[in-house]
């Protein structure tokens, strides 16, 4: 499979001497899904915001073929790789469709009406609210919805950062469901940073799994199917007090 993005070396630094991730070094193919998983602190946002162009980093980022690591947050989204952050950070005081707008900032008028329709028949939970207020929204709605400005911006790559935090089990599985109906339709690739090792393993190709800002394993999805193989990955990678 083509690689569309490749990480090599990256570190990512917080002030003069507090290190977040140490030379991680990873590939994600086009159309495919990679899981980033680690205990709290163990440096997966930190990367997923380097690849981004959020926070400064040093090492090689490498998009379809392009380096991007000199490129500015703005232009990254317009090559096509979207973060969508922890906490889902939807505008609540504005409208769903307002919020899908914002996400869309850059596309031409008529392909953004075409994306918005596109998103809220994706998501019909937050179809028939899309011109009330987004506070109103439950969790998994608002959760839906992030991931709906995300693909406003018309992403070859997706950068998922815990899409089920918060979230009550019914609502993850829904959310993880979308997300599968997604890559099937769209071809889209993605990085997860989850908690939830199930789920993940449901939609994820590979994971990467990170201790203390360092990428320490590599599993296929394939070969973690079942409960004693991801516990044995748990226990050699993330060590057997770890909790997933």
């Amino acid at each position: 499979m083509t690689s569309l993005l490749t990480v090599r070396n990256l570190s990512v630094y917080y002030g003069a001497k507090a290190q977040a991730a140490e030379r991680v070094s990873f590939d994600v193919g086009t159309g495919s899904v990679v899981a980033l998983l680690g205990a709290n602190g163990a440096g997966k946002s930190s990367i997923m915001k380097a690849v981004a162009g959020l926070v400064p980093a040093t090492g090689e980022i490498t998009f379809d073929g392009e380096p991007v690591q000199s490129l500015p947050a703005r232009q990254r989204v317009q090559a096509g790789i979207v973060y969508v952050p922890e906490g889902r950070e939807i505008v609540g005081n504005l409208t769903v469709r307002e919020n899908l707008v914002l996400g869309g900032y850059h596309v031409p008028g008529v392909a953004r009406r075409a994306r918005i329709d596109m998103v809220l028949d994706m998501f019909p939970e937050i179809a028939n609210k899309a011109d009330g207020p987004a506070w109103r929204l439950s969790g998994g709605e608002q959760q839906m919805l992030a991931i709906g400005r995300g693909l406003m911006a018309g992403p070859r790559l997706l950068l998922l950062d815990e899409p089920s935090l918060g979230l009550a089990p019914l609502l993850v599985h829904r959310v993880f469901e979308r997300l599968a109906t997604i890559r099937r339709e769209t071809h889209l690739a993605i990085v997860l940073v989850e908690q939830n090792l199930r789920m993940t393993m449901r939609l994820c190709d590979e994971v990467h799994f990170l201790r203390s800002g360092r990428i320490v394993g590599w599993r296929r999805a394939q070969d973690l199917k079942g409960e004693a193989a991801r516990q044995e990955a748990i226990d050699a990678y993330l060590g057997a007090t770890a909790s997933h």
